[in-house]
């Protein structure tokens, strides 16, 4: 690896924020041959509260009237980035559904760029980096040469912006029921006695009353009526 890309590289990974990250990143988008980068970072949910972040080095024209824009044309960069974290290499054919869009990039001179994603499924956000310029198409062996710096910066960016957020507290895991364990707590919800529900299901009552404990110990439970409560609130039942 070259001393530079080491340098730069090692830079973002000791990037305290990512207004002290972007210029980095900036530069060594320059240093590989691209005039323009931009960095998106967003929800995967809708999540309220939650802003969405861009950062780039486009034109104030370019972003005024980006921001004014109302043809809504589909962003093929944005619809593939949700989906993939596969570079996406843009082109007047990947732009075919969204003309308005791609003749804009090109008077901007974005005329040849490529966009890649990074998921963090468990904070549900996704970072999207794009590079650009304005001659000379994007070739394969580009690809091949800095997929790896792209992927890693993504991932940092976002692990920065995660850094930023309030703390959420741990979602509790669902306790998984059986089918069976399932009917009997809904008959039991139900105000069906352990007698009734043998009869319903052709059980017999001993073998009712050993799913009710499994349910109760599976919930954490101390009683068949809080079983029912606790499934409730958990929209098991």
């Amino acid at each position: 690896m070259e001393l530079w890309k080491e340098s730069q590289l090692r830079q973002l990974t000791f990037a305290i924020g990512i207004d002290t990250a972007y210029p980095i990143l900036e530069n060594f988008s320059k240093n590989i041959g691209f005039n323009f980068c931009a960095v998106t970072v967003a929800s995967t949910h809708h999540q309220p509260h939650f802003k969405t972040l861009e950062i780039n080095n486009y034109s104030n024209i370019w972003k005024r009237a980006h921001e004014q824009d109302n043809d809504h044309e589909a962003d093929p960069v944005i619809a593939h980035c949700k989906n993939s974290m596969l570079p996406f290499v843009w082109s007047k054919t990947a732009y075919a559904h969204a003309p308005n869009l791609w003749r804009a990039l090109q008077q901007e001179g974005l005329r040849y760029g490529w966009s890649q994603s990074f998921h963090n499924e468990e904070k549900a956000v996704r970072s999207t980096l794009s590079l650009a310029r304005k001659n000379c198409e994007v070739s394969p062996l580009e690809l091949y040469e800095h997929v790896g710096y792209m992927h890693f910066v993504t991932s940092r960016l976002t692990e920065l912006f995660i850094s930023t957020l309030p703390a959420t507290a741990p979602k509790s895991k669902l306790a998984h029921l059986s089918r069976r364990e399932l009917e009997v707590l809904q008959f039991s919800a139900s105000g069906k006695t352990a007698y009734e529900i043998s009869r319903i299901l052709s059980l017999s009552e001993r073998t009712v009353n050993y799913h009710v404990q499994n349910i109760m110990l599976k919930l954490n439970v101390c009683n068949k009526i809080s079983a029912v409560i606790a499934a409730a609130r958990a929209g098991i039942i």
